[in-house]
């Protein structure tokens, strides 16, 4: 049998397979290629699907001409409340000409977050806000490190900011994400580091941001309208004949 030995780096689809002074079978080399190949067609297939059910999304969506500073504010403030809350909050800023960075920089906190009471935890968003202006004003690269320093911003946040706010290639992983991908089976449950997750999407789909932006936005929309958290509605779901839970709940609600 052939083998491949001692500290040998291989590469395929950005993942690095390292040995470190032991032997391994080239069968096994391969399994492991096959693996990828077959997780990167599961997500293609996936994608896929959703595309042909909900069609183009074109998130984010946007109102004022400074697409780029309304994305990064609707970012922090989708942090725990929902969408249809943001967005009055963003009409709202916008109705008093506050979708500037200069304008909120001389809100007090106070004021601000009354403007944005809508989103939740005005409170503290406010606060956010206005440190993510400091953060703006002291010309720090624009990158994830950078962005996590900053007081309110989580990984999540940071991703989705250098994503759609900065055409960066870097998938977004949330609470949707974990939910529709356990439940077909592609990760073994919610629970998984969002690394881990995010890894899998980067490592077998191609740096695209288009690509990334459409992928994110369709599992928010099967999220919300079909694979709910409590009731999915799996008969509706365009990913059932493919979804390990939806296959065992429909089978269950049959023999109801």
């Amino acid at each position: 049998m052939e083998v491949i030995k001692n500290k040998t780096a291989i590469v395929t689809n950005k993942t690095i397979l390292t040995i470190f002074d032991e032997s391994i079978s080239k069968n096994r080399f391969l399994m492991f290629i096959n693996f990828s190949e077959l997780m990167k067609n599961e997500l293609i297939n996936i994608y896929q699907k959703l595309e042909e059910e909900y069609g183009f999304q074109n998130w984010w969506p946007t109102i004022s001409t400074n697409r780029k500073f309304e994305i990064i504010i609707g970012a922090i403030l989708t942090q725990n409340t929902s969408w249809t809350n943001v967005e009055k909050a963003i009409r709202n800023l916008d109705k008093f000409n506050f979708l500037r960075k200069d304008a909120i920089k001389q809100l007090g906190e106070k004021e601000l977050g009354q403007l944005i009471k809508s989103s939740g935890y005005f409170r503290q968003k406010s606060k956010k806000l206005k440190n993510f202006i400091e953060f703006l004003d002291s010309k720090k690269e624009i990158n994830k490190e950078n962005l996590l320093e900053v007081w309110g911003i989580g990984k999540e946040t940071a991703d989705s900011i250098l994503l759609y706010a900065y055409e960066k290639p870097i998938f977004v992983i949330d609470a949707y994400t974990k939910r529709v991908f356990s439940r077909i089976g592609v990760i073994n449950n919610e629970n998984i580091e969002y690394d881990e997750i995010q890894k899998i999407f980067m490592d077998n789909l191609k740096d695209d941001v288009r690509l990334f932006k459409e992928y994110h936005a369709l599992i928010v929309k099967l999220g919300k309208e079909v694979c709910l958290k409590r009731n999915p509605k799996c008969n509706e779901c365009c990913l059932r004949e493919i979804c390990k839970f939806g296959k065992t709940n429909i089978q269950k609600t049959r023999q109801a």
